[in-house]
């Protein structure tokens, strides 16, 4: 089984405030750090290090920054096709507050050159299990990876994030969509409540999972009753990555369990909300991914 992740790479600079500045105002950072991101990035850590066997597609600069980004990803654990391109590995811009919420500006550099699949990065969408997209790089190449997945047979779980309008054909590919309350909304507007908007997304055999941070997860099939995913209580030292690291391990158990397994999508959601709640407990996006063995002592625990 294998997973396959096509996304964007970022190093991001991150800041730690007691409280993210309002418009106009200058603060002081407690500390400061440069360390691995990017939401494409974070899937694809944060599946391998929950068990998948991951292939990155990713562009990244002819710099030290990419260099950075491409060793740490293989690191984790995940096979990665870089393309080298004429323009800085993207960065981010993060400040973290005191109680852990964040404020984040990212430019995008080179993610905004992953257009126009080549051979190898279209054999490596087509030949996995489990297809995870994003929403960090061009939408023409979200949509032609989803199409080309959608067509191999492979499931295909898009993350719309950041969140932007999605084309028919790129929806039409999609059969899980995750989603946040945010997302939702934009999403649907005229469906109410998130819930409701989750509900009205989920149609044509796609699946919604909806992420409600501290509330838990909801998970809506389409044609049956939606299924609530408990939180796990802890202590939130940064929310960064958070979600990212709750998309990787969705698709990771959705991989190991094969996607066609009873109840499989309400599983993978327990075992994704679990890394979640790991994430949450540490600074940082990639050296807060949890491991496969601390996500399943966390669920023993519970």
């Amino acid at each position: 089984m294998t997973t396959a992740v096509v996304g964007s790479a970022n190093l991001d600079l991150v800041y730690r405030v007691e409280r993210i500045p309002s418009p106009g105002e200058t603060v002081l950072a407690v500390s400061a750090d440069a360390v691995p991101g990017g939401k494409g990035n974070n899937q694809a850590v944060a599946a391998a290090r929950a068990g998948a066997d991951v292939t990155f597609v990713v562009a990244l600069g002819r710099d030290a920054a990419g260099d950075r980004l491409a060793a740490e990803a293989r690191s984790a654990g995940a096979a990665v096709l870089d393309r080298r391109v004429d323009a800085p590995t993207g960065t981010a811009l993060i400040t973290v507050d005191a109680a852990g919420e964040n404020s984040i500006v990212v430019d995008s550099g080179a993610n905004g050159l992953l257009a126009g699949l080549a051979p190898a990065e279209r054999d490596a969408v087509t030949a996995a299990d489990v297809l995870l997209l994003q929403l960090e790089t061009p939408i023409e190449t979200v949509e032609e990876a989803a199409v080309l997945a959608h067509a191999a047979g492979t499931l295909v779980v898009l993350n719309a994030a950041p969140v932007r309008a999605l084309p028919e054909a790129l929806l039409a590919a999609v059969d899980i969509l995750v989603v946040n309350e945010h997302e939702a909304r934009l999403l649907a507007p005229d469906a109410g409540s998130p819930q409701e908007s989750a509900a009205a997304l989920a149609t044509g055999g796609r699946s919604v999972v909806l992420t409600l941070g501290g509330a838990g997860a909801l998970v809506v099939a389409p044609g049956a009753e939606p299924v609530a995913i408990p939180a796990h209580r802890v202590e939130v030292v940064d929310t960064t990555g958070a979600g990212d690291t709750f998309c990787g391990a969705l698709a990771a158990e959705l991989d190991r369990s094969g996607p066609g397994a009873p109840d499989a999508l309400v599983a993978a959601a327990e075992f994704a909300s679990a890394a979640g709640a790991l994430s949450v407990q540490r600074a940082g996006a990639v050296p807060s991914i949890p491991t496969l063995e601390e996500i399943r002592a966390l669920i023993a625990d519970r």
